[in-house]
This record gives C-alpha cells, sequence and structure tokens, in this order.
C-alpha cells in the first residue's frame, strides 16, 4: 500500500511558478512510476507528466510541455512538478498518482495510487 500526499497548490498571476510536491510512504516508492494529472470543474481527468521508476524517462502533454518539469527522489520518497509560465487554463486540481508499471504511461486508468489532490489556480 501506497499513501500520496500533494503539496505546493495555491493562487498565483498567469507567468508565475508553482513547485508541487508528492510525498509518498511506504518502501516501495522506487518501484512505481509517477504521474500528475488534473481536473478543472466540469472537465474530466487530463492527464499532465509521467516519470519512470529510475527518473530516466519522462513524458510530457503536449499542452505542458516547455512549462512543466517533472523530477523525483526516490531517497525522499518524493515526486515533484515545477510549473513555470503558468496559464488561466492550468487552473484545476493537481492529483498526484503512482502505478506498479515502470514505465511512464498517460491512462489513470492504470495507476493504482492516488492523492488526494492540490489546488492550482491561476489568475489572468
Amino acid at each position: 500500500q501506497v499513501q500520496l500526499v500533494e503539496s505546493g497548490g495555491g493562487l498565483v498571476q498567469a507567468g508565475g511558478s508553482l513547485r508541487l510536491s508528492c510525498a509518498a510512504s511506504g518502501r516501495t516508492f522506487s518501484q512505481y512510476a509517477m504521474g500528475w494529472f488534473r481536473q478543472a470543474p466540469g472537465k474530466e481527468r487530463e492527464f499532465v507528466v509521467a516519470i519512470d521508476r529510475s527518473g530516466t524517462n519522462t513524458n510530457y502533454a503536449d499542452s505542458v510541455k516547455g512549462r512543466f518539469t517533472i523530477s523525483r527522489d526516490n531517497t525522499k520518497n518524493t515526486v515533484f512538478l515545477q510549473m513555470n509560465s503558468l496559464k488561466p487554463e492550468d487552473t484545476a486540481v493537481y492529483y498526484c498518482a503512482g502505478t506498479r508499471f515502470g514505465a511512464a504511461i498517460k491512462m489513470w486508468q492504470l495507476y493504482d495510487y492516488w492523492g488526494q489532490g492540490t489546488q492550482v489556480t491561476v489568475s489572468s
């Protein structure tokens, strides 16, 4: 069992930056690929970015490529999402998720563990 806790969300102006963190419990964190997803009101859950278990390979949604960066520290059981050049359309609840599939996959249905989410609001 893995428990995930996100932090770092908040309110920021367009063009600003935020850094999200996701802390995982348990000693098997390095066995999981990790992903970030988001969901805006009235919209479906959307893939943002994923990183494989080793941190070598990443997979970004086109909408965030070049602006967001995912990283992980397996010694601290933590995955990070650095978000730069934020836009109002990035406003959503951001969820951290873990999958036993080792690769950086996009399909949320294949993720086994989810955090409670953290709100990111970008004002124009």
